[in-house]
């Protein structure tokens, strides 16, 4: 999925001002999501909402404060709801090591990162919308508070805030601006691909495995549905950040590739956390065995089944899916031992460990030697192995 662009120039940042890469992640991300998802309305925000240029062409009629405002609480406010909730933002400090990479990163790309961020956030809207999930992040998800029309409107309208951060991020680069609106199309493209065969899911491929004992159809179209659906997301944002940064044709790909790795890895050990049950800063951010609740089928499970003997992995999958009135927690947790006690979850652990050392491996050669580079590779360790913390 690298989006083959040409070899840009490597001029400094696009504003005429040296970046500023001092400057940690966590204070430019809060600034661009200021100016990208501010609290308070306004005629500038409704302006970039409604796809205008010009404030002035709004008009300034006694009905302005209160169009600012329907909008407002439209759009923006239940992204800002999600965003105030907190997460990992793992995603956007992994695009700022990219950046400082080739020595950009700073305020001058706040608006950048803020809307990769953004984009993700509406996707987990409209996705916990898709899968019926109550709970995001510790709290109610945004469709029970917001309601599930405008949860699915704003959710996806924040797609487009990269849209605005590319615009004030790159006003005089015309050239540069095609090759971000390309890549993250591309990424989009992907994305929905990827949810869709996710939407349906992979019933189908599962019965066969019990039926045949070949469970290599059910791991490929699972693993194809995150490639698509977790990894073309981070792929995205390490190819953002290496476009931004005037990296090579071979340096994009690369990062692109690792960052496509690193989003399915996340996706697996993600999976495995699920299966156990989350709990972040004190709060349960996944309860124990959610998937297994909505009869989802997961990597741990296709492990499971492909290492349980066929007559009890047929039997507990017969349980997932027939339980009547949905399944209490005493027959989750013992769903979850049984997968846990197959080696499922060793399996997982393992995959996705190997998975992000040999996408390392492949790009190491063609990044700078630098520490950044060195910190990249460790952050993204973190994320696999769980020990990441925002």
């Amino acid at each position: 999925m690298t989006h083959e662009v040409p070899s840009l120039p490597r001029p400094r940042a696009d504003s005429g001002k040296p970046p500023d890469p001092g400057d940690g992640p966590a204070r430019p991300l809060e600034d661009g999501f200021s100016l990208l998802c501010p609290r308070e309305p306004g005629p500038a925000l409704s302006a970039e909402l409604m796809g205008l240029s010009d404030p002035s062409t709004l008009g300034g009629d006694g009905a302005a404060g209160v169009r600012d405002r329907r909008l407002h609480a439209a759009l923006v406010a239940p992204v800002r709801y999600l965003l105030d909730a907190g997460g990992k933002r793992w995603r956007a400090h992994l695009m700022t090591l990219v950046l400082e990479m080739f020595d950009a990163g700073g305020r001058h790309y706040a608006e950048l990162v803020a809307a990769c961020e953004m984009g993700h956030a509406g996707s987990l809207m409209v996705d916990d919308v898709e899968d019926g999930s109550p709970v995001r992040r510790g709290g109610p998800a945004a469709h029970t508070v917001y309601g599930e029309a405008t949860a699915i409107n704003a959710g996806t309208a924040a797609y487009f805030s990269l849209d605005r951060a590319i615009r004030n991020t790159f006003p005089r680069d015309a050239a540069l601006r095609l090759a971000v609106y390309e890549t993250y199309l591309a990424h989009l493209r992907a994305t929905h691909a990827g949810q869709a065969l996710d939407i349906q899911g992979h019933d189908r491929e599962l019965e066969h495995a019990l039926t045949t004992g070949d469970t290599r159809p059910l791991l490929e179209m699972l693993t194809l549905t995150h490639r698509l659906k977790t990894g073309a997301q981070v792929r995205a944002m390490c190819e953002i950040g290496a476009l931004a940064g005037r990296a090579g044709p071979r340096q994009r790909a690369a990062l692109g590739a690792f960052g496509e790795a690193l989003g399915l890895a996340y996706q697996i050990i993600d999976d495995v956390g699920d299966l156990r049950g989350v709990v972040h800063r004190e709060k349960a951010t996944k309860r124990v065995a959610d998937d297994l609740r909505n009869a989802k089928v997961t990597f741990p499970l296709a492990h499971a089944v492909a290492l349980l003997p066929r007559a009890e992995a047929a039997a507990l999958w017969r349980a997932v899916r027939e339980e009547p009135d949905g399944p209490g927690e005493e027959a989750l947790r013992c769903w979850a031992r049984t997968i846990e006690d197959s080696g499922a979850v060793k399996e997982c652990e393992e995959r996705a460990a190997r998975l992000l050392d040999e996408a390392g491996a492949a790009a190491r050669p063609y990044l700078p030697e630098s520490p950044r580079t060195e910190a990249l590779f460790e952050a993204a360790a973190r994320v696999v192995h769980r020990s990441w913390s925002s």
